[in-house]
């Protein structure tokens, strides 16, 4: 009884040693999102009115790029009308996806503050995100052996660029697509588009970081391999199903065109083929 008591003890003083060690980690991790997210509040009209509100406009580089590529869609498809005499009909208009008519309103009284400082978090955490997983490894790093630590050092690159890479996919390629599918989307014509100014930010952030987070899938299978819950031959046999999947995300996700659907699971199924790449890597290092 003693003895169990004592075990006890010792569980309960190494637990609070380890909430003690993580302390000052998360203290730093905290205060490096508040600087950030400070920062982004001080610099609101670059982040609001440059950054989140920059793929309604037409200068947004999406949206000159899709437009210049329906304008040479249109002259060769134009000029294949006038040499086989098919009426394909392709309109550049319909690649303008920054012909969006539509004003943003405010409803509550506090609406305009507590969405800056919602924004003001969310990019603070977005920056800060590099050193957050910085300090999460320097917590976990002594607790691994040298083989774990050769094996992971590489950890917050590959999250980080995962992290951003995913970050600029969301917001260059399906947050532009989206908003010029549903704002272009007319049920009738007598509704007029008066879009509450939060729900257009928070779906740039969420599906900003929603493609952030789902960039991190390489990483994710990658861990599952090495607790042997995942192997190559798996994720090969269930591929179709795998795509299957993926194409309806894409498709939910993005407007009902073949352009942009491709646009969004061609890179998708790609980080797919990435995942079962690493897991055999990770299954021929751990036969060698």
């Amino acid at each position: 009884m003693r003895m169990e008591r004592n075990r006890v003890e010792n569980d309960e003083l190494d637990f609070w040693g380890h909430v003690a060690a993580l302390r000052p980690h998360l203290v730093r991790s905290v205060l490096a999102v508040v600087l950030a997210g400070v920062a982004a509040f001080l610099c609101k009209e670059w982040v609001i009115d440059r950054v989140l509100f920059g793929p309604r406009s037409a200068g947004f580089p999406t949206n000159r790029l899709l437009l210049a590529f329906g304008e040479g869609l249109q002259s060769f498809c134009g000029w294949l009308e006038a040499q086989t005499g098919w009426p394909l009909g392709v309109d550049a208009a319909a690649f303008d996806t920054a012909n969006l008519d539509f004003r943003f309103i405010n409803t509550s009284l506090a609406g305009q503050f507590n969405l800056h400082m919602k924004i003001s978090l969310l990019t603070g955490l977005a920056v800060a995100m590099p050193y957050v997983l910085w300090e999460f490894w320097r917590f976990v790093r002594p607790a691994l052996t040298p083989r774990e630590t050769a094996a992971a050092h590489r950890f917050v690159l590959w999250v980080s660029l995962l992290f951003f890479a995913g970050l600029l996919f969301g917001y260059f390629i399906i947050v532009p697509l989206s908003v010029a599918f549903f704002i272009n989307y007319e049920a009738s014509p007598s509704i007029v588009n008066m879009i509450e100014a939060g729900q257009y930010l928070s779906m740039v952030a969420g599906v900003s970081l929603g493609s952030a987070l789902l960039f991190q899938l390489p990483l994710l299978v990658h861990f599952l391999a090495r607790m042997g819950l995942v192997t190559a031959d798996l994720l090969r046999r269930y591929r179709r199903h795998a795509f299957v999947g993926l194409l309806v995300v894409a498709a939910v996700i993005t407007p009902p065109d073949l352009f942009s659907l491709l646009l969004v699971v061609v890179p998708l199924c790609w980080l797919y083929e990435l995942s079962i790449r690493i897991v055999a890597r990770v299954e021929a290092k751990e036969r060698s």
